[in-house]
C-alpha cells in the first residue's frame, strides 16, 4: 500500500518552557493513538519541540485505510423460505433493510447454521482527509490546565497560534487547525530567519529549518548540544561545569539555537555561601556555574545565547551586567541576616502559622524537640543538641534569603548558626534535617540530624493523619509519602534500631490537647509499612519478599530490613521450593486442627516412625543453632540453617502419616510442625513465598 512521510507543525508564541517536553510528547501520543485506532500504519514518529513550535514527523504513513469486508447476517435459509420455496416476510424484509433483491442475497454457514447474508467491501477512508481532525483532537487532549484566547476569536489553546503545517509527503494537506488554515510554509529563528520557509517535502524538515531556518527543532539533541557546549565551554575556563539536569531541559525549552558563552563575576561575591550564589544564577539567569577541582565556585558562569552573535562580547557584557546586581542581592540577604541570630528569631515562629489546626511553627519546633529528646534516649545521641537543633532548626525560614530562595531553608541555617557559634554538630543537623528531600537524596549524616529529620517528618505525618489530611489516590499536597520513606530511609540506612510503631505513639502523645482522630497511630503506623512496600518494589525486591516479613509486623525497620534481606536471599537457595511447600502445608494442617505456638511440647516417648524421631533431633539441634542468630538480627544465617533441614522434612512427610487415628499421636506429630513453623516464624511467613 502507497505510504508517504506526514509532517504536522504548529507554530505558536514562545511555549511555557518547564511545559515543553510534556506537551510534545503528549501531542504525539495522541496522534500515535489515533492512528492505530483507525488501523493507519506507520514505520516510526519523531516529535519536535522549541520555543516557538510543536512538530511531529511520522515515517510512512499509509495513505488510505485499508478496504474492509463486511457481512451481515439475516435469518437462518429454513426460516427464509417457505416449503415450496416462496420467500418468508422475514427473507424479504433483510433483502429490503439491504436494498437489494431476495436473489442477490448470499448463503454462509453462521455457528452451524446457514443464513442468509450480504458481504460488501467498505472502501478505507483517505489519510489525508483524517489528518486535520487528528490534529485538532490531539491538540485538544494536551495537559495543558489553563488555555488561552487571542484576538477576537473563541479559540482556546496554551499560547497563541501563528502558523500551521500540514505536508503529507510533497503535498500540502488542506485544513484549518485552531482557527489557523494550514500551509506548507514554516518559520524560521526570530532573529537569524525571520522570514518564512516554504517546505517542498515532509522528510525534508529538520535539515531545511537548521539549514535556512537557524532552528535546532530536535528537542533532545539540542539538549545534547547544550550539554557538550556547556562541558567545552567549563574546561576551556579551567573548571568543571556544573550540569543540573532541570536547567539544562529548561534551557533546551528556551532556545531554537544555542551558543555557549563564558562570563565572569567579581570574587568579592564568593564570600556569601555558594549554594545562594549557584541558586541565584541558576533560578534567576539561567546560567550553568563552574567549580574548581576542590568543588569550590570559581567567579564564572556559562550562559546560552539564542543566537550566534557577530559580537559575543557585547552579549556577554550584557549577561554579566544583570547578574551583578542579583549577586548583590544575594550578598546584601547574607549580610542583613546575621546581624540578628538564629535564637534571637525563634519567639518569631509563634507568628508563623503550620497548619491552622495544628498550631504554629513554633509548636511544631517544640513537638519536634520532645520527641527528637526522646530518640536521643533510645539511640545514645546528645539530648542538649537535640534540643538545641530543634529550637533553631525553623528558624532561618524567618530570614530574608531564605524568604528569597525557599529551596535554600535548612542550608542557610547552616551557615547562620555557624556564624552564631553553634556546635558544628548542631549546625549540620539544622542543614540535615529536611533530608532526604527528593528520591536520590542522601540521608543524614550526623546522629543529631538524623534524629531531628525523624522527628520532623514524622509531627507532619502524624499532625496531618490526624486531621483527616492524609494523601489520597495520586494526591499528595503535603508530601507525606515522600517524608514517610525518609523517615524508613534514615533509619534502615542510618542502622537505627528505632522502634517506629513506639516513635509514632510518642509523637502523637506530644500533641497534647490538639484533638486528633482516635486512630491515627494505627493509620500512620500501616501507611508507613505500605510506603515501605513500595520502597522495596521500586528497589527490586519481590512483592511477596516483603509480604512473608509484613504478614508479622515487626515495628523496627531495620530489623525488617535485615528479614527482607535474609528471605530474598533464602528463596535463591535450592531448598527453598521444597521448604516454602512443606511450610505451607503445615501451615494448613495446623489451621485445621486449630493448633497454635503453646502446643508445642513433644513427647519423645511417642515418636514411633524412624523419620519423626530424626525430624526431632534436628529441630533440636537447629533450635539450639538459630536462636542466638535470630535474637541478634542475623536473619540471614539463621534461615540458611534452615534450608539444611529440607531432607528430613521431606523424609517425614513421605514416611509419616501426620492425621493419625490416634489422638495423641496426631498431636505430637502436629506438635512437632509447629516447632518447625515456630523456627521459620522468627523471621517470617514463608507460605507467602511463590514456588517456582
Amino acid at each position: 500500500m502507497d505510504a508517504s512521510d506526514l509532517l504536522i507543525e504548529i507554530g505558536t508564541e514562545e511555549l511555557p518552557p518547564r511545559a515543553l517536553s510534556g506537551l510534545a510528547a503528549a501531542f504525539a501520543a495522541s496522534v500515535c493513538q489515533q492512528l492505530d485506532a483507525l488501523a493507519l500504519s506507520y514505520t516510526s514518529c519523531k516529535h519536535f519541540a522549541t520555543p516557538r513550535r510543536l512538530a511531529l514527523l511520522l515515517r510512512q504513513l499509509q495513505h488510505a485505510q485499508s478496504d474492509q469486508e463486511k457481512t451481515r447476517f439475516g435469518p437462518a435459509v429454513k426460516m427464509a423460505f417457505k416449503a415450496n420455496g416462496e420467500p418468508t416476510p422475514a427473507a424479504e424484509g433483510f433483502a429490503r433493510s439491504c436494498g437489494i433483491k431476495i436473489e442477490e442475497l448470499q448463503r454462509m454457514d453462521k455457528g452451524g447454521v446457514e443464513k442468509l447474508c450480504l458481504t460488501t467491501v467498505e472502501k478505507g477512508a483517505a489519510t489525508e482527509g483524517l489528518v486535520p481532525d487528528i490534529v485538532n483532537q490531539a491538540l485538544a487532549d494536551l495537559p495543558v490546565p489553563k488555555r488561552m484566547r487571542w484576538g477576537c476569536g473563541r479559540t482556546e489553546f496554551v499560547r497563541p497560534v501563528h502558523w500551521v503545517v500540514l505536508l503529507f509527503g510533497s503535498k500540502h494537506l488542506s485544513g484549518q487547525i485552531l482557527g489557523i488554515d494550514s500551509s506548507r510554509d514554516s518559520f524560521g529563528h526570530r532573529f537569524h530567519h525571520s522570514g518564512s520557509i516554504s517546505l517542498t517535502c515532509a522528510s525534508d524538515y529538520e535539515a531545511v529549518l537548521e539549514d535556512q531556518g537557524k532552528v535546532i527543532a530536535c528537542f533532545d539533541r539540542r539538549m545534547q548540544l547544550i550539554r557538550d557546549q556547556v562541558l567545552a565551554a567549563g574546561q576551556s575556563a579551567g573548571g568543571t561545569a556544573v550540569i543540573d539536569e532541570s536547567l539544562l531541559e529548561e534551557v533546551t525549552a528556551l532556545v531554537e539555537y544555542p551558543v555557549a558563552l563564558i562570563g565572569n563575576f567579581n570574587p568579592a561575591f564568593l564570600e556569601v555561601p555558594q549554594e545562594a550564589l549557584v541558586l541565584t544564577m541558576q533560578s534567576h539567569q539561567k546560567c550553568f556555574t563552574l567549580v574548581d577541582k576542590d568543588h569550590k565556585l570559581l567567579p564564572k558562569f556559562i550562559t546560552i545565547s539564542n543566537l550566534q552573535s557577530r559580537d559575543p562580547a557585547r552579549v556577554i557584557e550584557g549577561n554579566e551586567r544583570v547578574i551583578r546586581p542579583r549577586l548583590a542581592d544575594a550578598r546584601f540577604f547574607f549580610d542583613t541576616d546575621r546581624q540578628q541570630s538564629l535564637a534571637d528569631r525563634y519567639p518569631q515562629l509563634d507568628n508563623l502559622i503550620f497548619q491552622d489546626r495544628l498550631g504554629t511553627v513554633g509548636d511544631k519546633c517544640k513537638r519536634i524537640s520532645k520527641l527528637a529528646v526522646y530518640l536521643a534516649g533510645k539511640s545514645g545521641a546528645n539530648p542538649d543538641h537535640c534540643a538545641r537543633a530543634a529550637r533553631l532548626c525553623k528558624c532561618d525560614l524567618l530570614t530574608s534569603m531564605v524568604g528569597e530562595f525557599a529551596d535554600l531553608q535548612g542550608v542557610m541555617g547552616y551557615y547562620y548558626a555557624n556564624h552564631d557559634g553553634e556546635s558544628e554538630e548542631i549546625a549540620q543537623a539544622i542543614r540535615e534535617h529536611y533530608q532526604p528531600r527528593f528520591a536520590a537524596d542522601a540521608v543524614p549524616d550526623n546522629l543529631v540530624g538524623s534524629l531531628l529529620a525523624i522527628a520532623d517528618k514524622l509531627d507532619s505525618i502524624i499532625g496531618l493523619f490526624g486531621i483527616g489530611k492524609p494523601p489520597t489516590g495520586s494526591k499528595d499536597p503535603f508530601a507525606l509519602r515522600r517524608a514517610a520513606i525518609g523517615v524508613l530511609r534514615i533509619m534502615i540506612e542510618n542502622s537505627l534500631a528505632l522502634d517506629l510503631k513506639d516513635c509514632i505513639e510518642t509523637a502523637v502523645k506530644n500533641y497534647g490537647s490538639t484533638e486528633l482522630e482516635p486512630n491515627t497511630a494505627e493509620a500512620v503506623f500501616e501507611f508507613m509499612l505500605d510506603r515501605l512496600r513500595s520502597w522495596y518494589v521500586e528497589n527490586g525486591v519481590e512483592p511477596e519478599v516483603f509480604e512473608s516479613v509484613y504478614q508479622l509486623r515487626p515495628p523496627e525497620p531495620l530489623d525488617f530490613h535485615a528479614r527482607v534481606q535474609a528471605v530474598n536471599s533464602f528463596i535463591t537457595v535450592p531448598e527453598a521450593d521444597a521448604l516454602v511447600a512443606a511450610y505451607k502445608r503445615v501451615s494448613k494442617l495446623l489451621t485445621k486442627e486449630n493448633k497454635d505456638s503453646s502446643a508445642c511440647a513433644v513427647n519423645e516417648s511417642l515418636l514411633q516412625a524412624n523419620a519423626e524421631s530424626v525430624l526431632y533431633g534436628q529441630l533440636q539441634h537447629k533450635e539450639a543453632e538459630v536462636q542466638p542468630l535470630f535474637e541478634i538480627g542475623n536473619y540471614n544465617s539463621g534461615l540458611q540453617a534452615l534450608a539444611e533441614l529440607k531432607t528430613p522434612v521431606d523424609s517425614f512427610f513421605d514416611q509419616v502419616m501426620v492425621m493419625a487415628d490416634d489422638k495423641a499421636l496426631r498431636d505430637n506429630r502436629l506438635a512437632l510442625l509447629q516447632r518447625l513453623k515456630t523456627l521459620f516464624d522468627h523471621t517470617a511467613d514463608i507460605s507467602q513465598l511463590h514456588q517456582n
